[in-house]
């Protein structure tokens, strides 16, 4: 029996491509995954709650924003949960454009998904890292990492977060990166599989089982070539750029996780960037007190891979 899925994605999913192509999806019982593109945060999970999307490949960050604090975007909590952890960050780092580094960022536009998101709070962090405060660069929201890519290399802001392969595109651009999520924010958690419904738990659950297996064999370096090709096809890097994304994969410090468990400890620097750079107290409790609980129902029960 097969389960169709509606994944809602930032960037497309290389893994996700690569465990299609090793036949790891029909293992799972997954033969119909529809990838869907969101444009931002607040959209991703608008079509999560509305039942437009059954799973997301998401920040951390945003499903302790939906699950605890209402202050969040939508303006409501809901029953967000993550499922297993994909990776950390993959390369995730504050870019300038061309001409613009780390001396130019004070006065600068820097492009967010929202001021809100996981990747702004991480931003604000590399920022403070460089000696540059939250007040002395201007903000604007250009939606999602394709989105902000654009937008770098259009002159539309000086500097944005960026990674997934869309940091290559800008590298080979000429932007530099100014400060990585990986020195700054160790240990960091990118992307985790996530539902805000406990009706699609067993197909996520599915669907982490796959994509932890697939991060196994791209890791052990049996699929180079192949996991090139995907990136090729779905990302549209040129193919010496492709393989610099391979490796990047394999990275330990911000590429693929070899274990789908939530890494609690890099959850933590999630929470403590939330609560640094936007607490929110609630008939005196900080709303991220009891998140890393297991009462709390932020982390499903491990997934055996």
């Amino acid at each position: 029996m097969t389960t169709a899925l509606r994944l809602g994605t930032f960037t497309p999913s290389v893994v996700l491509a690569v465990a299609r192509r090793l036949g790891r999806l029909t293992e799972h019982g997954l033969d119909d995954v529809i990838e869907l593109t969101v444009s931002s945060s607040p959209g991703q999970f608008r079509s999560l709650l509305s039942g437009e999307l059954d799973v997301a490949l998401t920040s951390p960050d945003n499903v302790l924003a939906y699950r605890f604090d209402s202050a969040n975007p939508l303006g409501q909590v809901c029953d967000a949960r993550i499922v297993s952890a994909v990776d950390r960050g993959l390369g995730l780092a504050l870019y300038g454009r061309p001409g613009c580094d780390a001396s130019t960022l004070r006065g600068a536009t820097v492009g967010v998904d929202v001021p809100t998101s996981g990747f702004a709070l991480a931003l604000y962090a590399l920022a403070e890292s460089l000696g540059v405060a939250r007040h002395e660069y201007e903000l604007v929201t250009l939606g999602s990492t394709p989105q902000r890519l654009r937008a770098l290399l259009d002159g539309e802001c000086d500097a944005t977060m960026l990674n997934a392969g869309n940091e290559l595109f800008a590298e080979q651009a000429g932007c530099v990166a100014m400060a990585r999520a990986s020195e700054v924010c160790a240990p960091y958690l990118g992307t985790v599989v996530a539902v805000t419904c406990g009706d699609h738990l067993p197909p996520a659950r599915a669907l982490s089982e796959a994509l932890h297996e697939t991060a196994v064999t791209i890791c052990d370096g049996e699929v180079d070539e192949l996991t090139a090709e995907e990136a090729v096809r779905v990302l549209g890097l040129p193919h010496a750029l492709a393989l610099g994304y391979v490796d990047r994969l394999k990275r330990p410090d911000e590429g693929l996780l070899l274990t789908p468990e939530v890494p609690v400890d890099a959850l933590a620097t999630l929470v403590r960037l939330r609560q640094r750079y936007l607490p929110h107290v609630l008939d005196g409790v900080e709303v991220l007190d009891v998140a890393l609980e297991p009462a709390s129902g932020l982390i499903d029960s491990p997934v055996v891979g």
